[in-house]
């Protein structure tokens, strides 16, 4: 099945709430669900497609990254790659209340049972700052971070010697079941058993290293990967790139915030960059061909004679890429023209201009004036 919007996958719009999702979300679910669809390959390829809609919208950092790269996102999107339907009711079975989609209960007739929980590592942050040429060429960078890693020593699973036993509390369930007597009967309640932590095992002879954690403090060596186009304040989130999690647990997230650094010859407007031209009262009277910068070297163009300030010329293709989409279009390079008015000149050049002043080839017709009183106003706007 071809990758769709995962707007359109739900049914959505893309100002749709989380609620909005969620809701979309369990509707396909039910819709498709394999209870009601045996033996429907079509029916559990919907049914998947929906689920790696919702694992990605109903994150926000997921959502924010998927909204500002689409598909070409620096780790890519594929959601989590569900190949087993049971992997599905395990991430989102909660948003059915626990019990199973619409009434059903768990995939293929059966129930869970306690799962051993898989710790998650810290998230972490980082602003990169990148400059101007960075951000419309895209670049490489390698980072040496202080995190959470895992323990070189015990391998991670915080045991010295690499044994664990079976929690004599639980007997290894991971949860511990209370018995009491009510009006209404006998009652049970099932928790965590506290002693074990829902893992079932309990580490006698903990690593004195990590304490029986599984993770010490160092750091590592992440390499990013930054598309053309980005732009100040964007997130690029990395997956499983933060903080290891205790007792070979999942790794957190690195977040990468983007500070642009501002150029000292261009100036970034949207997907366009503006370089401010200005020229002698004489090339602009007389015309010329000037150079001028570009991200990617120099350009000439050719200047008119009479060019007035004010004037805009584009250089095609010259600006920032589009950071989404397959195609990777460029904005435009913005040439702002102003004239220099001389600020001290000769006894003979005041003479010069003196006479210039009473030529009425010096003097601004009406359609000049209003074309440029007509600019200025556009400024307010």
């Amino acid at each position: 099945m071809a990758k769709r919007d995962y707007y359109e996958v739900l049914g959505v719009e893309k100002t749709a709430s989380e609620a909005e999702i969620k809701s979309a979300y369990k509707k396909l679910a039910i819709k498709y669900h394999p209870d009601r669809n045996p033996d429907n390959p079509e029916a559990e390829a919907k049914f998947k497609e929906a689920a790696e809609a919702y694992e990605v919208l109903h994150d926000p950092q997921k959502r924010q990254q998927y909204d500002q790269f689409g598909f070409n996102g620096p780790q890519g999107f594929g959601g989590a790659g569900f190949t087993d339907i049971n992997d599905i009711f395990s991430a989102f079975g909660d948003i059915f209340g626990g019990g199973g989609f619409g009434g059903f209960g768990g995939f293929g007739g059966g129930s869970r049972g306690h799962q051993k929980p898989i710790y998650r590592g810290r998230d972490q942050r980082l602003r990169v700052e990148l400059n101007l040429q960075e951000i419309v060429n895209g670049t490489t960078k390698k980072f040496k971070i202080k995190n959470d890693v895992v323990c070189e020593h015990c391998h991670g699973s915080g045991s010295a010697d690499g044994k664990v036993e079976t929690c004599s509390r639980c007997n290894g369930t991971g949860v511990v079941i209370t018995t009491r007597q009510s009006f209404l009967g006998i009652m049970q309640s099932q928790t965590t058993c506290p002693e074990c932590h829902g893992e079932g095992t309990v580490i006698k002879n903990k690593c004195s290293h990590c304490h029986g954690e599984g993770i010490v403090q160092g750091e590592n060596v992440v390499e990013v990967n930054f598309p053309a186009g980005l732009a100040e304040g964007m997130v690029l989130n990395l997956e499983g790139k933060g903080g290891a999690g205790r007792h070979n647990g999942v790794n957190g997230d690195l977040q990468i915030i983007i500070k642009e650094k501002a150029d000292d010859t261009l100036i970034r407007d949207g997907n366009n960059l503006i370089y401010n031209l200005l020229l002698s009262i004489p090339m602009a009277v007389l015309g010329c061909t000037v150079e001028v910068p570009t991200i990617d070297g120099t350009a000439k163009i050719n200047i008119a004679p009479g060019t007035q300030p004010g004037t805009v010329l584009r250089l095609k293709g010259k600006g920032v890429p589009e950071v989404q989409g397959y195609v990777k279009q460029r904005g435009d390079e913005v040439i702002n023209i102003s004239v220099y008015v001389p600020e001290t000149l000769s006894k003979e050049e005041k003479e010069q201009m003196k006479a210039a002043m009473d030529s009425e080839n010096f003097k601004p017709s009406e359609s000049v004036k209003k074309k440029i009183f007509n600019k200025f106003r556009s400024y307010f706007d």
